[in-house]
């Protein structure tokens, strides 16, 4: 994992995405502390961010780097950058895998959230939904990139399949190997904002974070190649970083993602599938499933072709899993804990 820093960006805490929000949060017993951002998280090691650098981050004894992620917000003792504490997060990708309690986090305080795919067989409605889910429940805002249009018989298709998947849903075409990347991509990378990218391996992941940081050829982020007939690829990522962005923004690569599960999601799969949700009020019965009860607010638009069957049948699939996969908040004898 590598810490990018343009070598001649001028960094303040502003730059670096300190706002009031963790401003707020310091109060007397934090005098003296240095404020710095969490650059990469290694089982037993974590460097960072602070004005004046880059820098190697003193953990203390039986710390939990599992704790931390790529774009935190740290306070740390000066001089010897002894990690003190650990500020809340205004926003916090994550995720749970299979048969685990806690969370797997994939980054903080992160602005907007590029979700990649190409205009190809890895162009997958339902993962894409999966993906929104996990966008909005983070607190970012999510935006759909569209790569290898070029390639593709009617690009507009794929777009217009993308758009559709949540209101007013931004959905930008562009080429990661094309010269006006970060111009396409400046609305959403400004000075002191963060962006995070997320999508299946080999649809132009680091290359866009190649283009975007402007890495020189040694410090490029590894890309690989994709195989023709599934448009599937290796995962050329294998960890989070942070990375400087010509615009005086940061980006944060994240591994292609081989299984995306949905658990404690609930807002945003209320988000995601908002046609569905804002008429669940209007269901006869409160724990309505909307498949086969009597006065269903969601099957009578169904019927009236205001709601997609297919849509819902997703809806229904996901609410599922989420359900299922988000632990119990009680403990073994009914305790919270």
């Amino acid at each position: 994992m590598t810490v990018s820093k343009r070598d001649d960006a001028v960094l303040t805490l502003a730059t670096l995405g300190w706002s009031e929000f963790f401003a707020g949060q310091c109060g007397p017993d934090d005098a003296g502390l240095l404020p710095v951002r969490v650059a990469t998280v290694h089982r037993a090691r974590m460097s960072a961010i602070a004005p004046q650098g880059p820098i190697r981050l003193e953990l203390p004894v039986h710390s939990n780097t599992g704790d931390y992620t790529v774009g935190d917000w740290v306070l740390v003792e000066p001089g010897r950058y002894l990690l003190r504490r650990l500020l809340d997060r205004r926003t916090v990708l994550a995720r749970r895998t299979e048969g685990s309690r806690m969370p797997q986090y994939a980054g903080a305080n992160i602005d907007t959230l590029f979700i990649v795919t190409s205009c190809n067989a890895d162009f997958n409605v339902a993962r894409l939904e999966r993906y929104l889910a996990l966008a909005n429940e983070s607190g970012a805002e999510p935006v759909i990139l569209l790569t290898k249009a070029d390639l593709a018989a009617d690009p507009e298709t794929y777009r217009a399949q993308a758009a559709a998947l949540q209101r007013e849903l931004p959905v930008v075409t562009v080429n990661p190997l094309g010269d006006d990347v970060e111009t396409v991509l400046a609305p959403w990378c400004g000075a002191g904002r963060t962006v995070a990218l997320v999508g299946s391996s080999g649809v132009g992941k680091s290359t866009l974070v190649n283009a975007l940081a402007g890495h020189e050829r040694e410090d490029e982020q590894q890309t690989g190649d994709i195989r023709a007939h599934d448009a599937k690829g290796r995962h050329t990522t294998t960890s989070r970083s942070l990375h400087a962005i010509a615009g005086g923004g940061w980006v944060i690569d994240t591994p292609g993602m081989r299984t995306l599960h949905v658990s404690d999601a609930a807002s945003g799969l209320d988000t995601l599938f908002a046609e569905i949700s804002e008429l669940t009020h209007l269901c006869r019965f409160r724990d309505c499933t909307h498949e086969h009860e009597p006065g269903c607010a969601v099957q009578e638009a169904v019927k009236q072709g205001r709601i997609d069957p297919d849509r819902l049948a997703r809806w229904r699939k996901l609410d599922a899993e989420n359900t299922a996969k988000t632990p119990d908040p009680k403990g073994a004898r009914g305790r919270r804990r």
